[in-house]
């Protein structure tokens, strides 16, 4: 079947094409005999004794009862054995939306990315869609724009990071070639908002062989249908020449035309329409209440229950066990010192399982970049949009820093360069560019609404993690929102939510700062989290 890219109305808009450069996949550890070992797994639940992948494939007669069998529970549903072997895939020349809209939009894998925040993104880094002329040349003089933007952003956002740095190490040259790069690493963390969607991103990305047909059977979805096919078709390729066996049962793709999304809105064109979008866009922002991220319900007798459950684990009467004590008892690291602990403990304890039973549910508007960090905590699931549905060609509409609100020369050149891109963008849409490569040239400041859900154990492990100061601003300070918010209706379980250092800090594990020389320079551990302040 030809590669298709298609818009929310199903109409073709390219043919055999790929991007260029194209995305690079390639199969780097795998697990031995993937498809025997799914189906010894299978067998060994009803045998007397372990069954071993090397004995399914000794002689014929053996063979046709392992593809039997492994027909039959992939029809039935039994999926679990094909969880057992996995892959570690190296991808290169990908979309940082590919990663955000189909690699990371669910829980079961593991990631480890290039960093924006880290190093620096090279000019030629973007994919370029399969677009005829004169499109093609315009998107590409577009995708460049916002590169050069980049790059002057980094200059001028020079000044205000020195100076809010110096403020804080006073005593640090920042000439000094370790601590410039340091400063470096400041400036690109802020510039890249004006980075496309489209820029480039190379990773290892693990996955199970269960997930792999998972990707498979839907990797025509929205919101980058060609290249998430291109990549997974590549990836079971990759996987057929160490085991032409293990996809002997795959189901065919789902067409995109036959997924509920596309059928939607198939059925309902009129609600494509733009105006639509900013009715919604406005209805959603104004219900924030000036909030990045807004409480909107939670488990009303969230302390009551917890504690509960905790009397339920020691096996107490309330009489001997009060419910502010049962709390204090898990959330207090002076008396659970696992929260002094660098690993993430909380669902192996028996204590700490407790925090399982309150919930919380955020509705979010952060930016596409800050988004991406936001889901890597992949328990805490969340309704992330068809993004197109939520753009307005006519009405620029991004994140912007604080650190450039702080500054007027450099918010003014941020501004007009959003502002330059809105007016491209509707250029493209006139020369009836799909949706689905428009969107490779949305910057990475672009709003991402959505709402988002969890329990206590693993809010609390994000909340941990992203109120450092070393976490990038825009999660920090959604996540110190979410904070004071559930402190207000849960005292006695947000008196202990606090950045790393202040429980290493109260669990008495030293250092309290556990990033070294990544120390943030202050005193985090005497704050409370309505005192926290930053720029930088």
């Amino acid at each position: 079947m030809p590669n298709v890219a298609l818009n929310f109305k199903g109409k073709a808009v390219s043919s055999q094409k790929i991007f260029s450069p194209e995305p690079k996949v390639e199969l780097v550890n795998w697990f031995t005999s993937p498809y025997n070992n799914a189906v010894a797994t299978a067998r060994t639940c009803y045998s007397s004794r372990v069954i071993y992948a090397e004995e399914l494939d000794k002689d014929e007669k053996t063979k046709g009862r392992r593809d039997a069998i492994a027909k039959s529970i992939y029809e039935a549903g039994h999926h679990t054995t094909l969880q057992h072997a996995t892959f570690q895939f190296v991808l290169d020349n990908v979309s940082r939306q590919f990663i955000w809209s189909f690699l990371h939009s669910h829980p079961y894998y593991n990631s480890e990315q290039v960093s924006q925040r880290y190093v620096e993104v090279k000019p030629e880094r973007f994919s370029i869609p399969p677009l005829e002329e004169p499109a093609l040349s315009y998107y590409k003089e577009t995708a460049q724009y916002l590169m050069d933007a980049y790059h002057t952003l980094n200059e001028l956002l020079r000044d205000i990071t020195l100076k809010q740095y110096t403020s804080i190490f006073k005593n640090r040259d920042p000439e000094e070639k370790k601590w410039k790069n340091v400063l470096k690493k400041k400036t690109q963390e802020v510039a890249r908002y004006v980075l496309p969607l489209g820029t480039h991103a190379h990773l290892y990305h693990t996955i199970s062989g269960l997930t792999l047909h998972r990707y498979h059977r839907l990797c025509q979805s929205y919101d980058t249908p060609l290249e998430t096919q291109f990549v997974v078709n590549k990836m079971v390729e990759t996987v057929n020449g160490v085991d032409p066996e293990f996809f002997k049962n795959i189901e065919d793709e789902i067409p995109l035309e036959e997924t509920p999304e596309f059928l939607f809105f198939q059925n309902r064109p009129q609600l494509c329409a733009e105006e639509i979008a900013e009715e919604f866009i406005d209805e959603f922002d104004s219900s924030l209440d000036g909030l990045s991220s807004k409480l909107i319900s939670q488990s009303s007798d969230a302390q009551k229950i917890m504690a509960q459950s905790v009397r339920t684990i020691l096996g107490l009467p309330k009489s001997k066990l009060s419910g502010e004590e049962a709390i204090d008892l898990v959330l207090d690291p002076a008396q659970n010192p696992l929260f002094g602990e660098a690993l993430n403990l909380t669902a192996q304890s028996k204590l700490t399982r407790s925090m399982v039973h309150p919930h919380f549910t955020f509705k979010k508007k952060i930016s596409h970049t800050a988004d991406s960090q936001e889901q890597r905590h992949r328990t805490l699931p969340a309704s992330r949009p068809i993004l197109m549905r939520q753009f307005v060609s006519s009405k620029p509409d991004y994140i912007t820093p604080v650190i450039v609100e702080a500054d007027p020369k450099v918010k003014e050149y941020y501004d007009d360069v959003m502002t330059t891109l809105w007016e491209r963008l509707g250029k493209m849409k006139e020369m009836n560019v799909s949706e689905e490569f428009l969107a490779y040239l949305l910057p990475n400041a672009f709003p991402i609404r959505f709402e988002e859900s969890g329990n206590l154990q693993n809010f609390h492990h994000k909340w941990t993690k992203r109120l450092c100061y070393t976490a990038q601003e825009e999660i920090w300070q959604s996540s110190k929102e979410e904070v004071l918010q559930v402190k207000e209706i849960f005292p006695q379980i947000g008196k202990f939510l606090t950045a790393p250092c202040g429980l290493r800090s109260r669990s008495k594990t030293s250092p309290y700062c556990p990033e070294g020389d990544r120390f943030c320079g202050i005193p985090v551990w005497k704050k409370e989290v309505h005192e926290y302040e930053r720029l930088i």
